[in-house]
């Protein structure tokens, strides 16, 4: 499987990706990524360079974000003020579930941060989704807090305030990686 930046025609497997997961999610009773996702803001974080395609041959198997921009009102400004980068919207075509794909690109996105400067890989995941709790505790990291208050970036409630850490580390994960080298990351001393 090639990981590969994500391209502009790419947003509407990525919208599809998002409702898929969503349809999956209500089967489990979770009202994760119930709202629809702007697909002008899509297209941005892909512009910037941030969203990336795992491809299996001609199918895309999954995709993740990673990005140095934390989410405004989540972390504190000593946590901010550490080297990381931030993992969002990680999804695995149901195709390809049971397979660790997930595991693995958690992997890269840390092999990636480390290659960047980072100390940590960071993420927030839906506060009442326990089950994804969970499997980011397994993925080895360890839960910091949970943000209840505030409003999202999006302008709507703040729903995903479980926030979770691990070290950024060199990482096999298997995957032909078709990225650019990631660009150092800069905080002040």
């Amino acid at each position: 499987m090639i990981i590969a930046p994500a391209e502009p025609h790419d947003v509407t497997k990525l919208l599809a990706f998002r409702e898929d997961a969503a349809a999956w999610l209500r089967k489990l009773g979770s009202d994760q990524w119930s709202r629809p996702y702007p697909a002008d803001k899509l297209l941005a974080t892909i512009q910037s360079g941030t969203v990336f395609m795992l491809r299996d041959g001609h199918t895309t198997a999954a995709t993740i974000t990673l990005t140095p921009d934390a989410e405004d009102g989540l972390w504190t400004d000593a946590e901010l003020a550490e080297p990381s980068m931030f993992v969002n919207k990680l999804t695995v075509d149901r195709e390809y579930a049971g397979q660790n794909i997930g595991g693995r690109l958690l992997d890269w996105a840390g092999d990636r941060a480390h290659r960047a400067g980072a100390k940590w890989v960071r993420l927030d995941a839906w506060t009442t989704n326990e089950g994804l709790q969970q499997y980011y505790l397994r993925q080895g990291f360890g839960h910091v807090r949970t943000v209840r208050e505030g409003v999202a970036v999006n302008g709507g409630p703040r729903v995903s305030g479980w926030l979770a850490q691990r070290a950024a580390r060199p990482a096999d994960h298997g995957f032909t990686d078709r990225t650019p080298t990631p660009a150092r990351l800069r905080f002040a001393a």
